[in-house]
């Protein structure tokens, strides 16, 4: 018996699948940043259709591409789609209404973004993170947020990141562009290190916090900060959990 071992590169399978059953237009979506401690939190979107070629060679998931790559190779994505974009939530507006609504929200502004109204979101994993649960659709959030056409429908993929091209096209974009943010962001608070870390629980960007406290672009409603004000200000600490993996 041979037992294949899964391929790295991402195809088109799902995504003509969903063509060949009467869509037309394919959005894959992926987020970055949910784990980080600065910074937001950042959804990207890629739609291809039945005139879409293969995807271009190299791309895959972001976390699979070394860092140097990933502009050359999200500006290929961004010729190949039909169209692209990318979202975001801020610190604040995660502090305010928790992860699952601030992806929700970014996801909302990456497809209010686009030129092109898709038929279909893939979602890499088993959870449905983009539909508003106590309305129909999205129009929970219709009014702060303008999407043309209302609601798609949402198909989840565990592990689309990997297999379907348009979710590693999506990952790209969103990485390539939440990064390039937060260079940006790293001269006017240089303690932290952004420039390398990105916003995530490296030892340096950790020792820094340590050391000067956060600032307006930390998520304050994370563990590690509310543990220090519970413990300066004698009030409970939060309950979110910190992860250190850079997706």
């Amino acid at each position: 018996m041979v037992v294949r071992t899964p391929s790295k590169t991402p195809t088109l399978r799902l995504e003509r699948q969903l063509l060949r059953d009467g869509r037309t237009l394919i959005a894959g979506m992926d987020e970055v940043g949910r784990g980080a401690l600065a910074g937001p939190v950042s959804v990207g979107v890629c739609v291809v259709s039945a005139t879409t070629g293969t995807v271009p060679q190299g791309v895959k998931d972001s976390k699979l591409v070394p860092e140097p790559k990933r502009p050359a190779l999200a500006a290929k994505v961004r010729r190949w789609a039909v169209a692209g974009a990318v979202g975001h939530a801020s610190p604040a507006e995660i502090d305010e209404m928790g992860m699952t609504r601030a992806l929700r929200l970014a996801g909302t502004r990456a497809l209010a973004a686009l030129e092109v109204t898709p038929d279909v979101v893939i979602l890499d994993g088993k959870h449905d993170w983009l539909t508003e649960p106590e309305s129909v659709g999205l129009l929970g959030l219709l009014d702060a947020v303008d999407v043309v056409g209302g609601a798609p429908e949402v198909v989840t993929q565990i592990k689309a990141d990997m297999r379907c091209s348009s979710v590693a096209g999506a990952s790209l974009l969103a990485k390539v562009e939440r990064d390039a943010m937060m260079a940006e962001a790293a001269p006017g608070h240089p303690v932290y290190g952004w420039e390398i870390n990105k916003g995530y629980s490296a030892p340096g960007h950790l020792a820094a916090i340590a050391e000067h406290g956060p600032c307006e672009l930390h998520r304050r409603s994370w563990k590690t900060f509310r543990a220090a004000e519970a413990e300066d200000q004698q009030v409970p600490g939060a309950h979110h959990d910190v992860r250190s993996t850079q997706a």
